[in-house]
Formats: structure tokens, C-alpha cells, sequence
């Protein structure tokens, strides 16, 4: 089978591996039909990244089950699932408490698309080995577009926890959305969706404030920080400065969601968010224990994810489109796959 690797700054290229099999009871082999890039692989790409390549890239996407092993019983071949981006087993202490990131029957930071916590692949790949099916995948609703729900396996499944759990809290809730990508224009929709009363959405690019808008919120090309304007607020940059301008924001008890990969350092206003009393998270998403309300979301119609996805191309193009800068293309490997 063949796996896209990333090689040098802007330059990914098919390299030949071995056909995964199933080699255990519970593990499953699957075959992506939409696959998407994660906004930190444009990072990864531009060369921003922390990891020398060469290493397979890729940790989104729906897939169909090609072959399971005798224990596997929540999936069967030809099934469509969501493949989570991390490796997790779902029965140890971690996994059971939700912190499917975490898992400690693996290495730490164990995941597809980066060489960390050891070599498991990419997403962008013919074929992909998954070691723990039944805790894993998951299947992809019925009715819903795999090209759609692409990035289901992470960026979706993350703006989903970045904002539901907030407003199910705080009802109603004012949301600042610091974004460059496609985690900001998913936070918006879902925001709309689960009722903020008021939604300001960040970004230099022209188009991606004009899905916002269509999203329901108010955009700005830049701001400066709005003195206890928001009860939540979402960063979704990487950029200390946006970071910091995201905290200084907030509402007193305010909460600060940094979904971006912070690769540089920089100062945060300490003394400022202690006299608020800031809430700030930044972390890698537990994607799988919140999956499936994620999904059940998007099957309730009240979101639109698809209006995010900027192309849809051939699995074949993915050496030459993927370095381009598009927002949120995704890659179709099956003919047939819904492409609405």
C-alpha cells in the first residue's frame, strides 16, 4: 500500500509500506474514503513543526472496515467509522476516566500523523491498522456525509468540547472565537446552534469572516481586547499574542479555551487573569469520549460542518494539493462517497 510522508517543507510524496493486517483479536484494518487535514498539519507543512520528517501525515478521516479480528464485535466489514486521531485502548485507568489522549497501555502521545509515542501511521494512507477497534471506532450516523464529517476524528469532534460543555453551563453565553483555521468556523456553528446570545468571530481572511457570518456571528479583521466582554473564549491560532489577547477579554470567571499548537513561547498577562479569575485550558482533545454527542449533534441538522469544507479533490491529488493553502480540503478515496 502506499502512505503519504512528509519529507520537507511543503513537499509530501507517496512512499510504499506494508499492507496492514490483522494480526490480533481485537484490532481491525480500515480503508479511508474521506480524509481531511487538521489545521495543525498546515503548521506542520509550512514547516513549523517539532519533528524532523520523514513520517506519514495524516490523523482525519471516515473510513470503511476491510477485516476485523474474532473479538472485534462493535464494527463488521464495510461499515463506515470515524477513526479517532489517538491511540487508545479504552479499558485502562485513563481511558476509562475520558482520557482517551492519555491511555497508558500505550507510549505517551501515541497517535496517527506524527511519529509520537511511536509509529502508527497516517490517515492519508491505502490502508490503516486500528489496534483497538471496539474501543476506537466509531460509526458514522446514518445520513451523514463522510466528506462532511472528515474531520470528525478531531478538529470537529474538539470545537465540539471546546464550546458545548460551556454553554450547557452558562446558558447563553457571549463567545470570542481567535481563529485561523477551521476549528474557529466550527466553534461558531456550534456556538449558533447550542444558543450563545452573542458570538465575535477573529480572523484576518476575508472569507473565512464571511462563513462566519453565514454562521450567525460577528467578525473583525483584528481587535483590541474587549475589557470583560466574554464569558468564554476560544483561541485557535497559535499565537501567544492572540492567546493573551483572548484571556484579556474575558468576563470575570471567564473561561479560555487555547485550541492552538503552541510552538513558541511567549508571556501570558498572569496577574491580569488572577485578578479576573481566569479559567485557561490548553490541551490535546480526548476526541474519543466525546465523539459520539459530537456526531449526534451533526445528525440533529441544526449544524452545517460541509460549509466549512473549502474542496473536495481525488485521493490521487494529495501529493500536489495538500501543501496548498486551502482551509479545509478533503481528500475522497471511494468512488461514490456523498459529496454535498
Amino acid at each position: 500500500m502506499r502512505e503519504l510522508t512528509y519529507v520537507a517543507r511543503r513537499t509530501v510524496e507517496w512512499r510504499e509500506a506494508p499492507d496492514p493486517r490483522v494480526r490480533s483479536a481485537g484490532e481491525a484494518v480500515v480503508a479511508p474514503v474521506a480524509a481531511t487535514s487538521c489545521d495543525v498539519d498546515s503548521a506542520i507543512l509550512a514547516g513549523h513543526g517539532f519533528i524532523e520528517p520523514p513520517f506519514a501525515l495524516g490523523h482525519e478521516c471516515v473510513a470503511r472496515v476491510v477485516d476485523i479480528g474474532d473479538a472485534v464485535t462493535a464494527v463488521a466489514p464495510g461499515d463506515l467509522v470515524v477513526v479517532p486521531w489517538s491511540i487508545s485502548c479504552g479499558t485502562c485507568g485513563h481511558c476509562r476516566d475520558g482520557l482517551t489522549a492519555h491511555c497508558a497501555s500505550v507510549p505517551h502521545m501515541a497517535m496517527y500523523g506524527a511519529p509520537i509515542g511511536g509509529s502508527w501511521g497516517g490517515l492519508f494512507s491505502d490502508l490503516v491498522s486500528v489496534p483497538y477497534a471496539d474501543a476506537m471506532l466509531v460509526p458514522l450516523p446514518a445520513g451523514l456525509d463522510p466528506v462532511a464529517m472528515a474531520s470528525a476524528s478531531d478538529n470537529w469532534s474538539l470545537s465540539w468540547r471546546l464550546v458545548a460543555p460551556h454553554l450547557k453551563a452558562r446558558p447563553g453565553a457571549r463567545v470570542l472565537v481567535v481563529a485561523r483555521g477551521s476549528i474557529g468556523l466550527y466553534v461558531c456553528d456550534i456556538a449558533r446552534a447550542l444558543g450563545a446570545r452573542d458570538i465575535l468571530y477573529v480572523d484576518p481572511d476575508a472569507e473565512h469572516r464571511r462563513l462566519a457570518e453565514g454562521f450567525g456571528a460577528r467578525t473583525a479583521e483584528t481587535l483590541e481586547p474587549v475589557r470583560h466582554g466574554f464569558d468564554l473564549a476560544v483561541e485557535a491560532t497559535g499565537r501567544v499574542d492572540q492567546l493573551v489577547l483572548a484571556v484579556n477579554s474575558l468576563a470575570p470567571e471567564g473561561v479560555c479555551e487555547s485550541a492552538g499548537n503552541h510552538f513558541r513561547p511567549g508571556e501570558l498577562p498572569l496577574l491580569d487573569m488572577y485578578l479576573t479569575g481566569v479559567t485557561l485550558r490548553i490541551a490535546r482533545d480526548n476526541v474519543r469520549a466525546h465523539l459520539p454527542d459530537a456526531l449526534a449533534l451533526a445528525a440533529s441538522g441544526t449544524v452545517d460542518p460541509a460549509r466549512v469544507v473549502s474542496h473536495v479533490l481525488d485521493w490521487e491529488q494529495l501529493p500536489e494539493a495538500l501543501p496548498e493553502r486551502h482551509l479545509k480540503p478533503v481528500f475522497v478515496a471511494e468512488r461514490g462517497t456523498t459529496t454535498t
